[in-house]
């Protein structure tokens, strides 16, 4: 096999496991928290950068910015969180320096649902990946074993 056969094939399984684990998601975030995958991520970056502390500036969003976190265009990302705020888990407020630009800002309804679907989310990613990091984690240590140690 040649390099170019190795990264196809790389490429492939990337691919493949990127669909397992988001196809997991998407049903078990569904099933018990009436969310998609896209819309879990959002409100998980919306709670974390809450989480990191008192500045509120760190709890509004532009849309763009969201966007490019979740890996969507502007359209997707304005209809997901035209979504969200139908259900009350997000609010829009206008940006007071430029007339164009829309905040987003997780609600309690919001940080709520995010806290009851983050216990099901790190689950799935345990179960999907786990076996794949566990197999990254050894070729690590062997060469990390095989490293030569430098002395002082």
């Amino acid at each position: 096999m040649d390099d170019t056969d190795f990264v196809v094939m790389a490429w492939r399984e990337l691919l493949a496991r990127h669909a397992q684990v988001s196809c997991a998601l998407d049903r078990e975030l569904g099933d018990k928290h009436g969310l998609g995958v896209s819309e879990f991520e959002v409100l998980d970056r919306m709670a974390e950068a809450r989480s990191c502390g008192d500045d509120t500036a760190k709890f509004k969003f532009r849309v763009q910015e969201l966007a490019d976190q979740v890996h969507l265009s502007q359209s997707a990302m304005s209809r997901l969180i035209a979504r969200l705020e139908r259900e009350g888990l997000v609010a829009r407020a206008m940006c007071a320096d430029d007339r164009r630009g829309v905040f987003v800002q997780i609600t309690e309804a919001g940080l709520r649902r995010q806290a009851e679907a983050a216990p099901t989310h790190r689950a799935v990613l345990s179960s999907e990946l786990s076996p794949h990091l566990a197999n990254a984690r050894c070729l690590e240590d062997e060469r990390s074993d095989s490293a030569p140690v430098l002395s002082a």
